[in-house]
């Protein structure tokens, strides 16, 4: 998931770059939403290993 908000923030900013305020103004929105999603999973993933008790690896 990661890649993929990597990849529309490359998108976003390559058509930033050619002057396409539209596309750019939507994958950026789309890449923003896609790294928090991904952080959310982070913590969510870093929570449950530590309720089981496991070492961080």
């Amino acid at each position: 998931m990661l890649g993929w908000a990597l990849t529309f923030l490359v998108v976003a900013l390559i058509a930033a770059l050619f002057g396409f305020g539209g596309v750019a103004s939507a994958s950026a929105g789309i890449a923003q939403v896609l790294f928090f999603v991904f952080l959310v999973l982070f913590v969510i993933a870093l929570i449950a290993r530590a309720v089981q008790g496991k070492p961080p690896v």
